[in-house]
């Protein structure tokens, strides 16, 4: 039984359900071939219904508690981690997790946020939004990487920057800024993969690379379509017309030169199959190292300056 099942999955759930109560009588029946063409009619409605999802129907995707986080991707897809915690100021975030690992038979940094399952756990992580120390501690991180001349792979998932009046505080704004200066300057290779919700500067805060990637089924914004709807029609009853108009999915970002690549996922989301999600996903990183590495550090600061540079659309 699949737990946390979204309205557009009832129908393929319930056949699902289905065909593993024909598989209990199959020792006793001869019901191959119905359960077969069951299977198909469940793939093909699959295909439908998952090639095209509205955009708000992304953002449920991606947001669904089952979908492997950072942590998950970390030890699937590396070996050899050692977790690296605080940010020598304050203490240690929980919502943004780094550290050493080996990816293949590179020796690599890999840093992302870090949601919870359960309310214990979300509590804990802070549901994924960090403090100001979250993005210290991060470009401590990152800073040691280059020091090392280590590359760094940066995962986002947060639904934004923790909004706290005791994160202005200690200064939320200015670590974000300080994060994207900073990772402007980086001599290493850096790659930034939307692996969830990637959401405002909470994102952007770990998000500068020289290549960003998406996963199929995720979305990067400078807000939530609901917090749109908030601001624009003064309700949350409009963000599904709000996710349309943000085009925040990985092929409307595609399309506007955003993002460099999108990962494709299990078919249903990453949260069908975890193992396989987290291989293709090491496919593709070492894929993407594997170029950059061949790049002189100068030319891959200027690389990721051009490319920020070059975005959006202005006129003088």
């Amino acid at each position: 039984m699949v737990n946390n099942i979204l309205d557009f999955e009832k129908p393929i759930i319930e056949l699902e359900e289905k065909i593993e109560e024909m598989r209990k009588l199959e020792e006793n029946l001869d019901i191959e071939n119905e359960i077969k063409t069951l299977e198909d009619k469940v793939h093909k409605l699959k295909r439908n219904v998952y090639e095209n999802l509205t955009r708000w129907q992304r953002v449920q995707l991606a947001r669904h508690p089952q979908r492997p986080y950072t942590l998950d991707y970390i030890y699937l897809m590396t070996t050899d981690f050692v977790e690296l915690h605080g940010d020598r100021h304050f203490k240690d975030d929980k919502a943004i997790v780094g550290g050493l690992a080996k990816l293949g038979n590179e020796k690599v940094m890999i840093i992302g946020h870090q949601k919870g399952r359960d309310t214990k756990s979300n509590l804990y992580r802070n549901f994924g939004m960090p403090n100001p120390e979250g993005y210290r501690k991060a470009l401590r991180l990152m800073k040691l990487a280059e020091k090392f001349n280590i590359p760094v792979i940066s995962m986002l998932d947060t639904p934004g920057a923790y909004p706290g009046i005791e994160a202005e505080e200690r200064g939320q704004a200015e670590a974000i800024a300080k994060n994207l200066f900073e990772m402007s300057k980086l001599k290493v290779p850096v790659i930034v993969v939307i692996i969830g919700e990637g959401a405002s500067g909470g994102a952007l805060g770990i998000g500068v690379g020289n290549r960003v990637l998406m996963l199929e089924n995720t979305w990067y914004s400078v807000i939530s379509p609901e917090s749109c709807s908030s601001i624009l029609w003064r309700s949350w009853e409009y963000k599904e017309q709000a996710a349309e108009a943000l085009k925040l999915t990985a092929k409307d970002l595609l399309e506007h030169k955003i993002i460099d690549r999108i990962i494709p996922e299990p078919l249903g989301g990453a949260h069908r199959d975890h193992n396989k999600i987290a291989d293709t996903l090491k496919n593709v990183l070492l894929e993407e190292l594997a170029n950059l590495k061949k790049m002189k550090p100068e030319k891959l600061v200027q690389d990721r300056l051009e490319k920020f540079g070059s975005m959006g659309v202005y006129v003088e």
